[in-house]
């Protein structure tokens, strides 16, 4: 796969969370992790095909080099301010899937999180 095949903002995302690994990976005394677990929501700004190709090369030469990235693509909900429904909702239309209003809060659809990792630990056994 080509170095152009993923975006630009994706890679940057991908830098930014292999740091927060890395620093995880050292405060748990592991040497590795084998997977990474993320949860995002279509409004967050970011693919998650791009983000998948970015970590592919993000990942050369870090203590994540070999470890798989799993994501979690989490449904966008509303609270409605008009009938208190929470309901889910699509990016293009944030309104209640209930009364159909568009006085609506977001609660879940815009998140980038690092969810968990599986950490290598060394095998001190002889």
């Amino acid at each position: 796969m080509p170095w152009h095949g993923c975006a630009v903002h994706e890679l940057s995302i991908c830098q930014g969370l292999l740091e927060q690994v890395e620093a995880l990976v050292r405060e748990h005394g592991a040497c590795g992790v084998s997977r990474i677990y993320l949860r995002i929501g279509p409004l967050s700004g970011t693919e998650p095909v791009l983000l998948e190709q970015a970590f592919t090369f993000a990942r050369v030469g870090t203590l994540a080099d070999g470890a798989e990235l799993v994501i979690d693509t989490l449904p966008i909900r509303v609270r409605c301010k008009t009938c208190a429904a929470e309901t889910e909702a699509t990016p293009n239309r944030l309104v209640c899937g209930n009364c159909g209003a568009w006085h609506t809060e977001l609660l879940q659809g815009d998140e980038l999180l690092l969810a968990s990792l599986d950490l290598e630990l060394e095998d001190t056994h002889v």
